[in-house]
């Protein structure tokens, strides 16, 4: 599943020298630790590094070496006796004077906490009564305070969101019909049930349909409903005992008019006739809403569905077609083959008319479908998909299961791309490239349909127990797209913004841990976000980092076979892994323990380095942005720590030469934790760059960027520190930190500007830093896609800060290009930038809602609704959020995009936040709560407020929403952002002011 939400860097460098490599962890000590009072001494042991044999070391060196092989010195107090021995690099931060509980207390705790809660939120949520103002009416039994009431009256035998166990499906003959009139399908599922434990209850899941009838083994059968939580139950008067049995439902529902479930869609062609389709979007919890089903990822089964369609259309399934029948009256159903064992989110069904090319790989039929107008812009994705396929078996060891592949676009889609097995489905833009397409256009699709392959093992083939082990699908698949892509198209690096983004959300109280615990639906939906993908990929990123020889491949192919359609939890991948590398050093560390610490906890280490003559000293902590709120501050992480210096040699110690002027820790980025240095350590690097900026990597310079900045907010260091940094990058050509350093500096420049701070903003971001690098950028057609994400980025800052030769060499390339009909071309990646300039005149604005109305060009199109979104018009604005939520003129997928858009601009994001406000309703009838799309809108409408008045006016709305949003975690993360930004501008403004 991929959110759609792009936020791209390209590297097209990699430095090469090899690293030193230490862990830096601990254990919680069991005695109270002033840390002012205690200083620790080295102990003595061994460093083996990559390459170097443990006795190749100098004798007089062991005195300072800890043990290590790549993942290298693990920094550990085992028990009080040892407190004098400790080693010298690390020392625990702790306040107060009480001993902190274990991890397995801690752990214990918590569970009989969550028991505890659980049960009192069923008493008093469930309650089969009547509240009135003498109190809950006495029941007759039990039963009634634990059971909640079925729609018609009756008690309902199951009291809880997940489904029993007592019975497993094992196979779905599903029958579908779908009306594209009137926008209904009738449907018909005979489900074959395994009852594993004598029971006299069936629960499975039904959503938004009207149950006909149902028998269950020949006999009609009465049913209840908990329309809550989606379930229905078939009741017995005895004990069904062990062994097979078969329901049947019969039912008809409307097609969806959101974007899940079984729903219509419909796009125009260039005949400007209407055309409309149906197909699904099930994950994660939506499968329900067109079958009644067991709709958990652990209740694997297979499938045989037959679709009833007009003969005009074609229907496309997991599985490739078996027969068609003609059933007269101009319908015919298409049964489809039997399914291998998968679990119902991935199930997938489409009735549209769509065109298709084709193309065999192995045992595989690969196609590629669109709407007949789009014929023309297939062929990349087949090519590419082609090339991943081959890449995946080889890589996996393990080939693609099925016979057929296909991946389709459909023309209103509301995620990026859904993983169905056989039966991808994609937006238009992350599927279709056309003739005038740049590399950056293709380097989305590529990236989308290496997502959504690596799914096909890592989801489909072994798919998470649960959702709260999301990332097992997520961020493997995240990580897996880089990797293939590295290895098919060698040109398109863009994992370093990535990391980029997923510290950035973990620097905040408000996130979770990679695997935590998920119980409603809103909570499922949550976590869909850059923890589950991002993180969870920077943290494979380290762990393969960190491995030799190819052992990371070995145990995850390992993992594959064993695990292979069926489901597992994150300790399994870590087990797989163990069995390539049993320990990691002479302190007995498994891959578990180490990255447990990676996954059970929240957020990443702040790692101080503190240098004292030839002494390095190393500390870690949890880095907050606001530590003042934190819920957990006693987390402790196995830091495979990378450091290089100016001697370019591998070090062997942390007793390092007299003759080193500068060290950088965590070097290329592979480590997902930040590095901060005391303050002859920043002078020394800063002094390094102004010298020559090429002694560190471009991914090493970005990362130092990246890192100030989170330091900056966090009030560790000054932000006259920052722009202290910053003035080497005038000198500064690489992708990497220019892109990281505009980004940065583009989030300040539009807290400034919505506090009316323009011309400061104008000055911080452009004065001496970026500007010759701006004049010098070219307008002609550019093949290198660093060279494009370089000049893109700056030539549209340039132009949204009204510098004029940007904006007038924009309006003459817009203008030349509309008056020659679009033959005279303009730069695929410059053209949103031109868009954006050209729609700032009545004139300009009409000509580009015109196109976008009739384009067929999906990339193109997509840039054209960035433009309309930021114009200074307040009523062009009005009616752009209008049309882009009633979906009349821009489709509502774009909801999303528009709101973000908009919010960018001092003049749209008062209007754009108002409406929200007031169409939450209407937002929430279109996207689910919780969904990737409602934490965008969320986030884009309130992420740049920085006064006080409006905190106040955001946490009085998020209170005010009740069961439709109040308690999201992306509300928390909203409300902590606003704080923070209060709190840079108190600290900083000043500053800024006087000093620019």
């Amino acid at each position: 599943h991929t959110p759609f939400s792009p936020r791209n860097m390209i590297e097209n460098s990699m430095f090469e020298e090899e690293p030193d490599v230490v862990d830096l962890a601990k254990e919680s000590p069991s005695y109270p630790i002033d840390t002012d009072d205690v200083v620790y001494e080295p102990r003595s042991s061994r460093l083996l590094v990559r390459g170097l044999g443990e006795n190749d070391l100098d004798e007089d060196e062991e005195d300072y070496e800890s043990s290590a092989r790549l993942l290298g010195m693990s920094f550990m107090n085992r028990s009080s006796n040892q407190r004098s021995a400790a080693s010298s690099y690390i020392r625990q931060h702790y306040s107060g004077s009480c001993s902190m509980p274990s991890t397995k207390t801690m752990v214990v705790g918590v569970v009989v906490l969550v028991l505890v809660a659980s049960m009192l939120m069923v008493l008093y949520f469930l309650l089969g009564c009547n509240f009135t103002t003498a109190g809950c009416q006495k029941t007759n039994s039990t039963m009634d305070s634990i059971y909640p009431n079925s729609t018609n009256g009756e008690l309902f035998p199951w009291a809880d969101l997940r489904l029993p166990c007592s019975v497993h499906p094992v196979h779905y003959n599903i029958t579908l019909h779908p009306d594209l009139t009137i926008m209904t399908f009738q449907g018909s599922v005979s489900i074959l049930v395994q009852v594993l434990n004598e029971t006299k209850n069936i629960v499975l899941h039904s959503s938004d349909m009207n149950i006909i009838k149902a028998t269950f083994d020949g006999k009609e059968v009465h049913f209840l409903e908990y329309k809550p939580w989606q379930q229905i139950a078939f009741k017995f008067p005895e004990d069904l005992k062990k062994g097979q049995y078969v329901l049947n439902i019969t039912y008809t529902a409307n097609l969806s008019s959101s974007y899940d479930g079984f729903y219509n869609s419909s796009y125009v062609d260039t005949n400007g006739i209407k055309r409309v389709l149906a197909a699904t979007q099930f994950e994660p919890l939506a499968a329900r809403k067109a079958f009644p089903c067991f709709d958990e990822p652990a209740f694997k089964s297979t499938f045989t569905i037959k679709m009833t369609r007009e003969s005009k259309y074609i229907s496309l399934s997991n599985m490739p077609k078996v027969i068609t029948t003609d059933l007269k009256n101009g319908l015919e159903e298409d049964e489809f083959e039997k399914s291998v064992n998968m679990s119902t989110y991935l199930v997938a069904f489409i009735v549209a008319d769509f065109i298709s090319v084709s193309k065999n790989v192995s045992k595989t039929k690969v196609s590629v479908y669109a709407v007949p107008d789009k014929k023309e812009q297939v062929q990349y994705a087949l090519d590419t998909a082609c090339k991943l396929l081959e890449f995946y078996n080889s890589f996996f060891k393990n080939e693609y299961p099925l016979s057929k592949l296909d991946l389709v676009a459909i023309p209103d889609f509301l995620a990026g791309a859904m993983e169905n097995w056989g039966l991808i489905t994609f937006r238009e833009t992350t599927l279709l490239v056309g003739s005038n397409s740049s590399a950056i256009d293709k380097q989305l699709v590529t990236s989308v349909i290496a997502h959504e392959l690596a799914h096909q093992w890592f989801g489909n083939l072994v798919t998470m127990q649960w959702w709260n082990d999301l990332w097992l699908n997520e961020g493997f698949a995240t990580y897996m797209q880089y990797i293939s892509i590295e290895s098919v198209f060698p040109g398109l690096d863009i994992f370093l913004n990535v990391r980029f983004k997923a510290l950035a959300k973990d620097a905040l109280n408000s996130s979770h841990p990679v695997s935590t615990v998920v119980s409603t639906p809103e909570q499922v939906e949550e976590m869909f976000d850059s923890v589950s993908y991002e993180k969870g990929a920077s943290i494979l990123l380290m762990l393969n980092a960190t491995l030799t020889d190819g052992e990371f491949q070995k145990g995850v192919t390992q993992y594959l076979q064993k695990y292979k359609l069926s489901n597992t939890k994150s300790e399994n991948l870590w087990n797989s892994l163990s069995q390539v590398r049993t320990i990691f050093n002479k302190q007995n560390l498994s891959v578990s323990e180490m990255m447990n610490t990676w996954t059970v906890h929240k957020g990443f280490p702040l790692v101080t380095v503190k240098r004292s003559g030839t002494q390095v000293t190393l500390t870690q902590e949890h880095f907050l942005l606001n530590a003042e709120n934190s819920t957990d501050d006693s987390s402790l992480w196995h830091i495979p720590l990378t450091y290089v210096s100016d001697k370019c040699s591998v070090l062997t110690t942390l007793k390092l030469p007299d003759q080193v002027k500068w060290l950088k820790f965590n070097v290329r980025s592979d480590g997902f934790y930040i590095v901060h240095y005391d303050e002859e350590g920043w002078k020394d690097l800063i002094g390094a760059l102004k010298e020559d900026m090429n002694v560190l990597s471009c991914k090493d310079r970005a990362a130092l960027i990246n890192n100030i900045f989170a330091l900056s907010r966090s009030g560790k260091v000054s932000f006259r520190q920052v722009l202290n940094l910053m003035d080497y990058i005038r000198n500064e050509n690489e992708t990497a930190p220019v892109t990281e350093a505009l980004f940065q500096l583009g989030q300040i420049y539009r807290l400034l500007d919505k506090r009316s701070e323009l011309d400061l903003a104008s000055r911080m971001t452009v004065s001496d830093h970026f500007g010759s690098l701006m004049e010098n950028q070219s307008w002609d057609l550019e093949t290198s896609v660093s060279k494009m994400t370089l000049r893109s980025a700056l030539l549209e800052m340039a132009c949204s800060l009204n510098i004029r030769n940007c904006t007038t060499q924009a309006k003459h390339l817009f203008d030349q290009w509309f008056t020659s009909n679009k033959t005279s071309q303009i730069p695929s990646d410059l053209m949103r930038t031109v868009f954006k300039v050209a729609a700032q005149t009545d004139e300009g604005w009409g000509k580009l809602l015109d196109m976008y109305k009739h384009s067929i060009n999906d990339p193109e199109k997509h840039k054209t609704l960035e433009a309309l979104a930021s114009t200074q018009d307040v009523w062009k604005i009005i009616w752009i959020l209008q049309k882009s939520l009633d979906g009349s003129e821009i489709q509502t997928q774009e909801f999303p995009l528009v709101i973000n858009t908009i919010c960018k601009s001092f003049a749209g994001y008062l209007y754009a936040w108002d409406f929200v406000k007031e169409n939450w309703d209407k937002i929430t009838q279109k996207f689910s709560v919780g969904s990737f799309a409602i934490q965008s809108i969320i986030m884009s409408a309130t992420s740049q407020f920085s006064t006080k008045t409006h905190l106040v006016e955001a946490q009085n709305f998020f209170s005010s929403l009740g069961t439709k949003g109040s308690q999201m975690r992306i509300v928390q993360e909203a409300i902590e952002t606003i704080k923070l930004n209060m709190r840079w501008m108190e600290n900083n403004l000043n500053t800024l002011q006087s000093w620019l």
